[in-house]
């Protein structure tokens, strides 16, 4: 007859069932650190926000080139949404170019992005679309010229 443990039974060995997660975290502890199959141990959790602002880096690194030739300087930042005035009533704006001193900043806003994505990979497309466009729109340029995926 086995016993179940209870009060006066030591329980030894690991808990039987399943790993528990319960913050949808991923692993945390001794099971991220390395070992000899993930000699750097496991990947580190990135927050979305995170995640979108290493995209936008990325898309702008691939465009370097053209931040060189060209004389007008250009700042580019990164907001969650635009301050919008009481009854609007237009399509939320997913970027905007305002002038600056000695220039132009390009502000792009996340969370209208993301909202009108149904994937990772829309997100990125987007992210490249609105950059591209705005970039354009500063230098005098048509956004598909400046487009190094071709």
């Amino acid at each position: 007859m086995a016993s179940e443990p209870g009060p006066g039974i030591p329980v030894h060995g690991p808990r039987p069932g399943a790993a528990r997660d319960r913050r949808g975290r991923g692993p945390r502890g001794v099971f991220s650190l390395p070992g000899p199959l993930t000699p750097h141990g496991a990947p580190i959790h990135r927050t979305p926000r995170q995640a979108f602002d290493e995209l936008v880096a990325d898309v702008l690194t691939r465009l370097d080139r053209h931040f060189a030739r060209e004389p007008d300087h250009v700042e580019v930042a990164i907001e969650e949404a635009p301050l919008l005035p009481y009854g609007w009533d237009e399509p939320v704006p997913r970027s905007i170019v305002n002038p600056a001193p000695g220039g132009y900043r390009i502000v792009i806003y996340r969370l209208p992005i993301i909202g009108r994505a149904r994937s990772a990979a829309d997100v990125e497309e987007a992210v490249w679309t609105v950059l591209l466009t705005r970039l354009g729109e500063v230098w005098h340029h048509d956004p598909e010229d400046l487009d190094p995926r071709d």
